[in-house]
This record gives C-alpha cells, structure tokens and sequence, in this order.
C-alpha cells in the first residue's frame, strides 16, 4: 500500500461510521464497468415481481423465523 494509500485511509477511518459507508458505497459504485445494469432498479423489478407472484397466489413466503432455523441447520451441516 502507497503511503498516500495509507494517508488516505487512515483518515477515512476516522469519519463517522455513516460517512464511511457512503463513501465505501461510493468507491464500490466507481468500480462497476460504465453500462451496468442500474442495480437499484433491478432490484425493484426483481421485488415487484416477486410480490406479484405472492398475491396471484403463485409463490409463498416463509416465515423469517422458520427461514432462520432452516438456514442455521444447512450452516451447521
């Protein structure tokens, strides 16, 4: 790591914990190559069709703690 790297940094880690997310979040977005899908629209069509499914009766849901449990047990394998 350059110095000015470490500089860098060393201050950032200094910002508040939500001024780092946002600026995580910002140098994260600057690495997606140009034409990406926009990811925030994805995943509202990926939401809307899902709900969609749930109230044309096509799809259920599960219950978060019963998808907990079930998702502890395949980590626990």
């Amino acid at each position: 790591m350059s110095r000015t790297l470490k500089e860098i940094l060393d201050q950032a880690l200094e910002l508040p914990a939500q001024d780092r997310a946002q600026l995580a979040a910002e140098l994260l977005a600057s690495l997606e190559p140009p034409g990406d899908l926009d990811h925030e629209a994805a995943w509202a069509a990926e939401i809307e069709r899902r709900a969609r499914r749930v109230l044309a009766g096509e799809s259920s849901s599960t219950p978060w703690e019963e998808a907990r449990i079930r998702l502890r047990s395949l980590l626990d394998r």
